[in-house]
């Protein structure tokens, strides 16, 4: 008995080891793309005290910061349980830009076509009908990875490409609001989806929605589903192993094409919840880079869908924020890019680390003349 409660000790301090130096070495990434950026900023003539002082107290400093991080975090929030589905499963999703654009043109279309449904039945539609979209159109990726050996990254990025264009047609010409055509100004942009189909407010004179509420609910079944189900146990091994998994009899052509088509599903609800709590309507510029910053968000949550509802909420507070300080210090948006760039660098490099602990030793052994760890006796 003391045997056991001695190595259940053992094992609970080893695992919150394990988590605080995760936790540590991805502050460190996002230390160091900070303080690299401060050098781009001091070459931009920027003073970069001011500029990220402005940067982390401005999403925190009232309730219109808190309140527009969250707004931020929701679609960052479902699109990084995408990427935490696809990446568990050992295919990397780069098309989430287009697959929200999907999703959010599919809820569109659902709703406009039918304003006189009443809510309960029409919401659910839509919410299904951008989940179906983005679905769809991840799991055409998957599907050529599975049955043709296409590299998803490269079928992805020229996908969202497709997705952009047939999003713009569609808002630009059969899609467009009728006011637009009937005034002349030709704004692109779909008509507003019926007002009793909005997402409601959480607090009152602010953007903040209940698909907040619906983001964290995912999470939680998404945690459930990778973890406690036998379908999640055979993503995650047909990620950690292709060949262990099809000898142990998993069909990983299956799981791959389901592991895209999840991901594309969360990642078109996040395009639903930007119509449905936010904008009311699809709009150009409507995904404001949530595709790839969701990637970021996942990564930084280690992969993990309750580790990315904190990264979430503090990406969300960075793009606010990096908003915040460019009207403030008067910076160029370039600059915003930059820095936003660096923290995707420094984050996605930080798992090398991770994953080769000894490789600060090697680097010392390097520089000083030390043998690392399993060099002695040589």
């Amino acid at each position: 008995m003391n045997f056991q409660t001695g190595w259940s000790c053992r094992s609970l301090s080893s695992n919150y080891n394990g988590v605080f130096k995760q936790i540590m070495v991805l502050i460190s990434a996002l230390v160091g793309a900070l303080l690299v950026g401060a050098l781009f900023l001091l070459l931009a003539k920027s003073d970069p005290v001011k500029a990220y002082g402005v940067m982390f107290s401005g999403p925190f400093s009232d309730k219109f910061g808190i309140t527009e991080t969250l707004v931020r975090a929701v679609p960052l929030l479902l699109v990084g349980l995408g990427i935490v589905i696809s990446f568990r499963s050992g295919i990397i999703n780069i098309g989430a830009e287009g697959q929200i654009l999907a999703g959010a043109i599919g809820a569109t279309a659902v709703a406009t076509s039918l304003p006189d449904l009443p809510a309960v039945m029409l919401l659910p539609l839509v919410f299904l009908a951008g989940a179906t979209c983005g679905g769809l159109w991840g799991g055409i990726a998957g599907w050529l990875k599975a049955r043709l050996s296409v590299n998803e990254i490269l079928s992805t990025v020229m996908l969202n490409q497709i997705a952009l264009q047939i999003y713009l047609f569609l808002i630009r010409g059969p899609l467009i609001d009728p006011k637009e055509v009937s005034y002349g100004t030709g704004v692109p942009q779909t008509a507003l989806i019926p007002e009793h189909i909005w997402l409601s407010k959480l607090i009152p004179g602010t953007r903040i929605h209940s698909g907040l509420i619906f983001a964290l609910l995912l999470a939680v079944l998404v945690y459930v589903f990778l973890w406690k189900t036998s379908s999640g146990y055979r993503m995650r091994a047909v990620g950690a192993g292709p060949e262990a998994a099809r000898y142990a009899g998993i069909r990983v052509e299956w799981y791959l094409v389901l592991a895209m088509a999840l991901a594309g599903g969360m990642a078109g609800l996040a395009g639903v919840v930007e119509v449905a709590g936010v904008h009311h309507r699809s709009l150009e510029g409507l995904s404001a880079g949530y595709g790839f910053s969701g990637i970021v968000a996942a990564l930084f949550g280690r992969l993990h869908p309750l580790g990315t509802i904190p990264a979430s909420v503090l990406f969300g507070a960075l793009l606010v924020g990096a908003d915040m300080m460019q009207r403030a210090v008067n910076i160029p948006a370039a600059m915003i890019m930059v820095i936003q760039g660096l923290v995707v660098l420094f984050v996605v490099s930080s798992d090398y680390f991770l994953q080769n602990p000894d490789f600060g030793a090697r680097i010392k052994a390097k520089l000083f003349g030390e043998k690392a760890d399993g060099e002695g006796g040589k």
